[in-house]
């Protein structure tokens, strides 16, 4: 009896304790080091997941501790490598050893092969034969890396030239021009339109192309290096809007001969044109055909309203044939390359032009076949084929944007399947053969899951991870999302509402709106919290309301709905964050007199615009790297929503800041690296100088050795000096 009595003591004692603990843990607040990129404790705070998640051929490979972990779905996992394996490996090959497993790319796949960095050697890992079966000795110069397994090859630059490498140490160089202003092998036009790269192996790794940049044309813009003792002048090359852009060539070195030809882009006449421009336009999604003989490229003219998909000759190249031609009085933006069905008879591009990005089936001579995703869907990325070709899988969301699946698409019929049935944000791995998705998910309530799917029948056939919620021990700010009208009247807008930590209805709030409002971006999705930043939540718990709209200009909802600010931006962007501060209003928890905004880059320019344009309704901003003036930005990006300068006079001085200094009555803290090469520093300076003029004050920041964005350990800085403006003025 005594005993049984003691244990109860014994067990009520511990649950008392466990109580305790757990109220004390959901008492405590997250800080800035756990909810920040580039915070001491921000990896604690990030959803579980698989390291180094991938395919080699139909088995899986992640890994896991010490292990490389693998199997064919619906077999027993097993440990393939570990890291005591690799480094025998190594030391066989008389090799410096690894403290961990290293991060890895799968160059091939189909092959077993892993490719990795060590103290200055590039390697090939056979995991399953536990041997190197390459090493590639580099040198610090060397950089932007392109790797052919199937001929071995490794294409680098060093410099402004690009030289190649074999598996056998053979040593080539292909480019050796020594003027500096003509860069070879690097990513060119700004890396607009897609491009990532400046290197393209061909189909079986028997020649290179490349972009040759001539930028002797394009002014030099001074860039600061203030990290020096005596400060270091680092210039670039930046093209602003209605300045002479620099000028690309297209070459190809064919290992065999040793020789490089040029493609014949432009003809007798346009090379001795007048016109300014001809050689301005733009060259990209770059493609080779499977059987070597054949480069496509999409030609873009400088004002972006057309572009030629164009077929070369490999050999000589002399252009072959126009496919076609795609126009649109607004822009047009081909962001990918063609992608040729495993039979190398039929291609696959995407395209915009009626008004959603749907892929489209083309036969060899560029006729329509058929538009394999008619209606509302809008294909975020091609995943793969099957191996017969009958079936590509792509990812896609519908013109709400909330909610991101994959899909099987027949390509013979154009019939869709959905692989993934549960509403969130999916991205998928296709295995080679097709057979399997690796599919990872999160969505509002869930942190994150990874399973793998039949693609034959759309069945779960492994669960490999659900992640717990990283935030279980601690108390959250509750975060809603819904719809509101845009100031069209019609357009349906998605928001993201987080309350304070502790809400009380009866209380009233101040409010951050957290903005971008431009091209390429989106906010609110139905992923893992809906899309809320650390700050967002950080804030939350220090009692503010912070709001978030994605207004008509942001992506992933239409061509219509994007395009709708061209040539005029910061007109329907402004008007539909408007919209949005109306609703805050209508909300009884509201104080409509402290309302703040906050954004970066487009986000900056929309901060800013807002607290010059209603200053009876934003109180404080905050505005980091901010456009204050279009004409000053890049030719590609500008120039494509905002059109030639000299053509679009009106648009360009409606949203030039600097001459609207004057209305600043709010509190407006202006945030900007000094080594900027995005939004040059020049921008925010000019507005310093406008407000100096007009005897407005806006506060300054600068981050003296960050480039656009103010990334690694400074970053919880950075939300700490915004967090301190908007408690200092708004709260």
């Amino acid at each position: 009896m005594t005993d049984k009595f003691e244990r109860r003591l014994q067990l009520c004692a511990l649950a008392f304790i466990l109580c305790i603990t757990t109220m004390i843990a959901q008492e405590k607040q997250l800080t800035l080091q756990e909810l920040t990129a580039g915070g001491k404790n921000y990896s604690n705070f990030v959803p579980q997941t698989l390291r180094q998640l991938g395919w080699v051929g139909e088995e899986y490979l992640y890994v896991k501790e010490d292990g490389l972990r693998s199997a064919a779905p619906g077999y027993y996992e097993e440990i393939v490598s570990s890291l005591s394996s690799l480094n025998n490996a190594l030391k066989e090959s008389s090799l410096p050893t690894l403290s961990s497993l290293p991060s890895f790319s799968i160059p091939d796949k189909d092959a077993p092969i892993l490719l990795f960095t060590n103290k200055g050697k590039r390697i090939l890992f056979d995991y399953k034969k536990n041997s190197i079966e390459a090493v590639y000795e580099l040198k610090e110069s060397w950089a932007n890396f392109d790797y052919s397994p199937q001929s071995g090859w490794l294409a680098f630059t060093e410099g402004n030239n690009i030289q190649i490498l074999s598996a056998e140490g053979e040593h080539r160089i292909v480019t050796n021009e020594e003027k500096e202003d003509i860069v070879n092998g690097q990513a060119v036009h700004q890396r607009e339109f897609g491009i990532r790269k400046g290197l393209f192996w061909s189909t079986k790794g028997n020649s290179l192309a490349f972009y040759r940049m001539d930028e002797s044309m394009v002014t030099d813009y001074p860039i600061v290096d203030f990290d020096q003792r005596i400060a270091e002048a680092k210039p670039i090359k930046y093209p602003m809007a209605g300045m002479k852009s620099h000028e690309v060539k297209v070459g190809i070195y064919h290992i065999t001969s040793g020789k490089t030809v040029w493609l014949n882009t432009f003809t007798a006449e346009e090379e001795s044109s007048l016109n300014p421009f001809i050689k301005e336009r733009y060259f990209t999604n770059i493609a080779w055909s499977p059987d070597e003989k054949h480069i496509y490229m999409a030609e873009l003219n400088r004002e972006q309203n057309e572009y030629k998909l164009v077929r070369y000759n490999a050999e000589t190249g002399d252009r072959e044939a126009v496919l076609f031609t795609e126009t649109n009085e607004r822009y047009v933006e081909p962001l990918e390359p063609m992608l040729f069905l495993p039979s190398g008879k039929q291609f696959i591009w995407q395209s915009q032009r009626d008004g959603y990005n749907h892929i489209y089936l083309y036969n060899l001579n560029g006729e329509v076949v058929k538009d394999l995703t008619p209606g509302t869907i809008i294909v975020l990325r091609t995943l793969g084929f099957d191996s017969k070709g009958q079936n590509i899988f792509i990812s896609a969301t519908d013109n709400d944007g909330m909610n991101v699946n994959t899909w099987k698409v027949n390509i013979n019929t154009g019939k869709r399947v959905q692989l993934t049935k549960e509403e969130g944000v999916h991205s998928s791995m296709l295995s080679a053969n097709g057979n399997y998705i690796i599919d990872n998910y999160s969505a509002h309530d869930v942190p994150r899951v990874i399973n793998i799917i039949n693609t034959r029948n759309g069945r779960i056939v492994r669960n490999l991870l659900t992640a717990e919620n990283p935030y279980k021990d601690y108390i959250l700010p509750e975060i809603t999302i819904g719809q509101i009208k845009a100031a069209d009247g019609k357009t349906d807008l998605n928001y993201r509402l987080t309350k304070p930590v502790g809400f009380d209805e009866s209380k009233k709030y101040p409010v951050v709106v957290y903005v971008y409002g431009g091209p390429h971006n989106q906010l609110i999705s139905n992923r893992w919290m809906s899309g809320a930043r650390g700050w967002d939540i950080y804030m939350a718990q220090l009692g503010y309301v912070v709001f978030s709209l994605d207004n008509r200009g942001s992506a992933n909802r239409g061509f219509e709905f994007e395009s709708v600010i061209h040539r005029n931006l910061g007109v329907h962007e402004m008007n539909d964050q408007v919209e949005g501060t109306k609703f805050l209003s209508s909300l009884p928890f509201v104080d409509k007199d402290r309302i703040g905004v906050f954004g970066w880059s487009y986000g900056g320019f929309m901060a800013t615009n807002l607290m010059l344009t209603y200053p009876e309704i934003f109180k404080v901003g905050v505005a980091g790297g901010p456009v204050i003036e279009w004409a000053k930005y890049e030719i590609m990006y500008g120039e494509r929503y905002m059109d030639h300068p000299d053509k679009n006079t009106e648009g360009y001085n409606n949203s030039d800041l600097k001459l609207r200094a004057g209305d600043l009555k709010g509190r407006l803290l202006i945030i900007h690296g000094a080594l900027d090469p995005v939004v040059v520093w020049q921008h925010s300076l000019g507005f310093l100088k406008a407000s100096i003029e007009a005897n407005t004050y806006p506060d300054y920041f600068v981050y003296p050795v960050h480039q656009h964005n103010v990334i690694g350990k400074d970053r919880p800085h950075l939300d700490e000096k915004v967090t301190r403006y908007f408690e200092d003025f708004l709260k």
